[in-house]
């Protein structure tokens, strides 16, 4: 089996269901523009197989594919958002863990880090 078809079959299936409901918002998009799967495609640079594919979210079509269905329907630019690092939970999560886990300066370390400072004289 190749690399391909095996990261495939362990595709979850909440990211399988995702990809179905993006087909199906795809052709819907498609044809309440009254475009025909044939022109749709034409403009995509796929055959009309893989539109069909890329429809029913078939996970084998290529990502650019993807893409270029949403900038046809003038939706491209939100594809940045879909990772933006401020929504990414998992990471903050982890930083939480590790701020958690990282030592805190004791008050004695911090005073003693204090006393060894130059006193400053205040002029009149």
């Amino acid at each position: 089996m190749s690399k391909q078809s095996t990261s495939l079959a362990a595709l979850p299936p909440e990211v399988r269901k995702s990809l179905q409901q993006l087909g199906e918002h795809l052709a819907l998009a498609r044809k309440r523009r009254r475009e025909t799967q044939h022109a749709w495609a034409q403009r995509l640079g796929v055959s009309v197989p893989t539109l069909i594919r890329l429809e029913k979210g078939d996970p084998s079509v290529a990502m650019g594919t993807y893409a270029t269905s949403l900038w046809l329907m003038g939706r491209a630019s939100a594809l940045p958002d879909v990772a933006d690092p401020s929504l990414d939970r998992g990471a903050l999560e982890m930083n939480i863990r590790e701020a958690k886990k990282r030592s805190v300066r004791t008050t004695a370390s911090i005073d003693k880090r204090l006393s060894s400072l130059p006193v400053r004289t205040r002029r009149s």
